[in-house]
C-alpha cells in the first residue's frame, strides 16, 4: 500500500478469470472488494466508512486506486472475498465445514 493504490496479489487464476469476463462498470468487483478508513488510536475522530475509489484488473492482480490519496498516518482496512472457498473434500467428509464464508480483512497503515 502507498498514497496511490492497494494492489492485491495471488489471487485464483480460475477466479481472475472469471473477473475479466465481468462487463465494464458491474458492480461486482465493488462487492468482492471494500475498502474502508477506521478509527485508530492515534485519530479516534475518525468514523469508519468507505473510502472512494475504483477497481482495477490487471493479468495477475486486482488493483483499488482511492479517488483521493491515502493520508499518512491513518489506517485501512482490506475486506475481500477473492480467493474464499468453501471447504475442502477432507474437511466434508470431516464435518468441519464452516456453513458461511468468511471475508479476508487486513489492516493496513498509510
Amino acid at each position: 500500500m502507498d498514497s496511490t493504490k492497494i494492489i492485491l496479489q495471488h489471487i485464483d487464476q480460475a477466479g481472475l478469470l472469471a473477473l475479466k469476463d465481468i462487463k465494464e462498470g458491474d458492480s461486482v468487483l465493488n462487492e468482492l472488494v471494500a475498502v474502508l478508513q477506521t478509527p485508530s488510536e492515534r485519530d479516534s475522530a475518525i468514523r469508519e466508512e468507505p473510502v472512494a475509489g475504483k477497481m482495477l484488473l490487471t493479468d495477475s492482480n486486482v488493483v483499488f486506486v482511492p479517488a483521493q490519496p491515502f493520508v499518512k498516518g491513518r489506517d485501512y482496512l482490506v475486506i475481500t472475498h477473492l480467493n474464499i472457498r468453501f471447504g475442502s473434500a477432507k474437511e466434508v467428509l470431516k464435518g468441519k465445514i464452516n456453513y458461511s464464508m468468511k471475508p479476508q480483512q487486513k489492516l493496513l497503515t498509510r
